[in-house]
């Protein structure tokens, strides 16, 4: 089993997740209840703006996001128990429509890594993490600020 305690974790780790198939229904009802804009919500109204049609709201392509994320991170024996919650997100984008019908994808890299000065027994860890379309369209990136558990000092090294 592979350790994900924070000193194990090196600064260019890619991890992948997905696939994610954006459904018409939930679409709409994430949009009544979140988002109700008219271009979530209505064919019509959605075909008179930019979209051209009902597009995804960009909180519930991050709620799709991070419901692959965390699927992923459930297969991965370990992992939840040493990531600790996040701390917020920065730099977040939405680059690119997602329709219902799209297909995504994500990758997460891991860009930076800080001891924690105040908490001996967590790291912080930095992800830049990007969802692509089925036509390798970049739809959302954002770095995450993750806080993860270290290795106690009777394990470690």
């Amino acid at each position: 089993m592979a350790s994900y305690y924070w000193e194990d974790l090196e600064i260019g780790l890619i991890d992948t997740f997905g696939p994610i198939t954006v459904d018409r229904e939930e679409v709409l009802a994430f949009a009544r209840r979140y988002d109700p804009q008219p271009f979530h919500l209505d064919d019509a109204a959605a075909a008179q703006t930019h979209f051209g049609r009902v597009a995804a709201s960009g909180w519930h392509t991050c709620a799709m996001m991070m419901s692959a994320m965390v699927e992923r991170w459930q297969q991965m024996a370990g992992w939840q128990a040493q990531t600790l919650g996040a701390m917020g997100v920065d730099e977040l984008r939405w680059r690119h429509p997602v329709f219902p019908g799209d297909t995504l994808r994500g990758t997460s890299e891991l860009i930076d890594k800080i001891a924690s000065r105040s908490r001996r027994e967590m790291g912080i860890i930095k992800w830049r993490t990007k969802l692509f379309n089925q036509d390798d369209k970049e739809v959302l990136s954002l770095v995450s600020i993750v806080m993860q558990r270290r290795r106690p000092l009777d394990l470690a090294d």
